[in-house]
């Protein structure tokens, strides 16, 4: 099974940091709210895929949301750092605060393929 999903041509895996633009309606207004953290995992399965968004609020808070793939409030995700991870759930990142919580390796990109082009 794999860990990872593509959402509009951006692929999230395990261990990305996300910035989640989420529409939300107010009474007659609509605006969009951003959610930004790390992926800590991915679960389920085509239409039931969901994924679970961590991030540190003030006070040294975490704050999770589990977000269904296909919710249609969604308006897009962007990709802001890959993670170099090797477990499927990073769950082991809620004990953690502060600094600790956020470091995770970021995934060494292929230069060579830059250089060739």
């Amino acid at each position: 099974m794999a860990h990872n999903f593509i959402y509009n041509n951006v692929e999230v895996a395990v261990g990305d940091t996300v910035r989640l633009h989420q529409r939300i309606i107010e009474e007659k207004k609509t605006r969009t709210q951003i959610f930004e953290g790390t992926v800590i995992a991915i679960s389920g399965r085509e239409t039931g895929k969901t994924f679970v968004v961590r991030k540190i609020g003030a006070g040294s808070i975490g704050i999770e949301k589990i977000i269904p793939v296909n919710m249609p409030s969604i308006e897009k995700i962007e990709v802001k750092r890959k993670g170099d991870v090797k477990r499927a759930k990073l769950y082991y990142l809620r004990g953690r605060i502060g600094k600790a919580a956020s470091k995770i390796k970021e995934k060494a990109t292929d230069y060579s393929a830059e250089k060739a082009a």
